[in-house]
């Protein structure tokens, strides 16, 4: 591959990375909650009544890092949390109904503008376009990073 692709490959992804940051900063001044918090929201949501290693899995976060979000999401009275009849080591989490009515009314973590964009597209594109940022990632070996650090502070750290 000659240097231009890489360059251009970098670039494009730079912005990526740029535009969904400015988005993340965006959607967190609008909701007052942070990314990881939106996103184990959506977790529970989808899933519904939940343990931590499964909003983990889903949200892509360590155990650690999704308990202290859950921490901060009942202290909002957003989330309420039970020990499991069955196993008491077992915790599960559920929306409030606080929680419930802010979840549906949430903004795309996306921008609209491209949510829109890409909703138009046919649906083989769509599915060519989330392979291929998904080869991307891999490429990168992107699944072997923790995003924890980026998704909880906005910033890289080592």
């Amino acid at each position: 591959m000659e240097t231009t692709d890489t360059s251009r490959v970098f670039k494009a992804i730079r912005r990526i990375v740029r535009a969904i940051d400015l988005r993340s900063r965006e959607v967190s001044r609008a909701v007052g909650l942070t990314i990881p918090q939106i996103v184990v929201l959506q977790a529970i949501r989808d899933l519904g009544e939940v343990t931590t290693k499964q909003l983990s899995d889903q949200a892509d976060l360590s155990s650690a890092t999704v308990v202290m979000i859950l921490d901060k999401l009942e202290e909002k009275r957003l989330i309420g949390r039970y020990r499991s009849t069955v196993d008491r080591r077992v915790v599960h989490a559920h929306l409030t109904d606080t929680g419930a009515a802010l979840v549906q009314n949430l903004p795309g973590l996306l921008h609209e503008e491209f949510e829109a964009n890409f909703a138009s597209l046919p649906v083989e594109e769509r599915k060519a376009l989330v392979a291929a940022i998904e080869k991307i990632a891999e490429m990168m070996n992107a699944h072997k990073i923790s995003a924890a650090p980026i998704l909880t502070t906005g910033e890289l750290q080592e």
